[in-house]
């Protein structure tokens, strides 16, 4: 399911009045808020969905594919997704 898909599903739950624009906005104010928390406060929980948290990766040495040589990789901050029961019973 992409973004354009999603939006269809979440106008068809809302009901035959409410438009595809209302039903994107929705879906975005849903992402906006989840990043907002994430940044804020580093971890989100969905009860019954999942948690978004950030995870920090240290720094480690990789290998360049194309060229073989050894390179240095910086500290980094990733999003994680963790999910809940009740997704994964949906699953």
């Amino acid at each position: 399911m992409n973004k354009a898909e999603l939006v269809a599903e979440v106008q068809k739950s809302l009901g035959a009045d409410t438009t595809k624009a209302a039903a994107e906005r929705s879906v975005e104010a849903v992402l906006e808020a989840i990043k907002k928390g994430v940044k804020k406060d580093k971890n989100v929980q969905l009860i019954g969905f999942g948690t978004f948290s950030v995870t920090k990766r240290a720094a480690r040495t990789g290998i360049n594919p194309q060229t073989r040589e050894k390179i240095k990789i910086k500290a980094s901050k990733a999003v994680k997704f963790k999910a809940g029961a009740g997704l994964k019973a949906v699953v």
